[in-house]
């Protein structure tokens, strides 16, 4: 019997292999995004809304994890997933070995620079002189769970690569309960404040992290020998090249929310709305459109080792099926968010706390002009992986780069001349459909050109 016939991803229908590993993976994707929104609600209803603008501003902290656990964990799991197709056990195992390696260097140092430069990171975020003392307590306790967290996130991807999707799910939402149970607890009870819900992070995450590192004896595909752990200079390029495209797109998000948040101070010192309002709504608005960015990036990671599986095994009528099947996904979800953001934002903002009128005028003005293109903005993160998955790491990361870096940043920084602080909310939409437009054509050719090799 081969390998195409053992492992389910070359033989089983696509819309069940999708249902199994793109359901738990958006489950464990979600949680990401749950641990920064139940500590938004908890925080607004105990602190207020400069609480609220605390977290926000010590977000980018937790994008820039995500972009390195992202970098180790999609590009190992995509060599993993790529090797197995081609029937090469060892180098997928010397691939697994080496990212879990790099996960943990890479957490690390993580830590102590985020610790040693934090004022001036804050600072630089954009936080105001009333928000700084709030978001440096947050940050510098969340900031120890960030290495647990790296190496979560990473093994998560070798986890579904193996093809458990349900045990990578288990190990996130297990943190992500913890983290909703211990919050009102620390931040109430206690009366911790803002620090109690940092801290209530901070365990969830070591939770997960220890649920993670057991899978390291349970792996089905791969079998490890000690050579496998050993840090090779080669392997670790590879690795890194196939999740740049990934961790790319999130570098991008951190520096858009830096730009974000100086220029919503900025110009919103020079509106009714001042400094403090605007930073608290733009991040109420971003971590609600995370939720669900959260399923678009589950679907994609849940398609990711049924494509580069079926790349490697040169089935690509599957790997256009699944994709396909993946974007319609993504647009009943879309569709989804598209009535609920412009037909009741003021109840979805309700939820973050109180505020005054000024507050929810502004915090639901921004969720309908930034997020009017939500029903496309999907597809740029699909297509982003689909490259990824297929060892075509360039082009994802061009996908990746084009909302955020090509257009978004320009944007956010040239149209606020000509429209004052209405210029960066109309950025998004425009950068979204910028990017959709660009997806399309270059997975048209893609798929045109597999079909042609077939």
């Amino acid at each position: 019997m081969n390998l195409m016939t053992e492992n389910p991803l070359g033989y089983e229908k696509i819309s069940k292999l999708l249902k199994d590993f793109a359901i738990p993976s958006i489950m464990a994707s979600l949680v990401g995004s749950i641990y920064n929104i139940v500590d938004q609600i908890f925080i607004g209803q105990g602190v207020g809304y400069l609480g609220n603008a605390a977290t926000n501003v010590a977000y980018p902290f937790s994008t820039i994890c995500l972009a390195i656990a992202l970098l180790v964990g999609i590009g190992s799991a995509s060599r993993v997933s790529l090797c197995l197709g081609r029937k090469e056990p060892k180098a997928a195992a010397k691939a697994a070995g080496n990212g879990i390696v790099l996960m943990g260097i890479f957490g690390i140092i993580y830590l102590l620079v985020g610790e040693a430069f934090l004022s001036l990171l804050l600072k630089a975020f954009g936080a105001t002189t009333d928000v700084f003392p709030y978001a440096k307590q947050y940050a510098s306790i969340t900031l120890i769970g960030m290495p647990f967290l790296i190496v979560t996130n990473g093994m998560s991807n070798l986890i579904r690569a193996d093809g458990k999707p349900k045990y990578s799910m288990v190990c996130m939402v297990m943190g992500a309960i913890i983290n909703t149970i211990l919050d009102p607890i620390f931040i109430f009870a206690c009366d911790w404040g803002i620090a109690g819900a940092a801290w209530a992070t901070v365990i969830g995450q070591i939770f997960s992290f220890i649920l993670a590192l057991r899978y390291l004896w349970r792996f089905q595909t791969i079998h490890f020998e000690k050579e496998s752990f050993l840090l090779d200079i080669k392997e670790s390029m590879k690795i890194c090249s196939m999740g740049i495209s990934s961790s790319s797109n999130q570098i991008a998000v951190t520096v858009i929310q830096i730009i974000q948040y100086n220029s919503l101070t900025y110009y919103g010192a020079l509106t009714k709305y001042g400094t403090d309002i605007p930073l608290a709504a733009c991040g109420i608005v971003m971590k609600t459109n995370a939720i669900i960015l959260a399923i678009v990036v589950g679907i994609s990671q849940g398609t990711q080792p049924i494509i580069g599986f079926n790349y490697g095994a040169r089935q690509y009528h599957r790997v256009r099926e699944a994709y396909l099947l993946a974007v319609k996904w993504n647009l009943v979800v879309s569709t989804i968010a598209f009535i609920a953001f412009q037909f009741f934002p003021q109840s979805i903002i309700s939820l973050f706390g109180d505020g005054n009128e000024l507050y929810f005028e502004f915090a639901v003005l921004f969720m309908r002009t930034y997020l009017f293109m939500v029903l496309v903005n999907g597809v740029q993160l699909l297509s982003s992986s689909f490259f990824t998955a297929i060892g075509k790491s360039l082009k994802g990361a061009l996908l990746a780069l084009t909302r955020q870096t090509f257009v978004l940043i320009p944007l956010t920084l040239l149209l606020p001349l000509r429209f004052g602080i209405m210029g960066v909310l109309l950025a998004g939409p425009v950068a979204d459909f910028s990017a959709f437009m660009l997806s399309v054509v270059l997975v048209g050719i893609e798929l045109k050109k597999q079909k042609n090799d077939m």
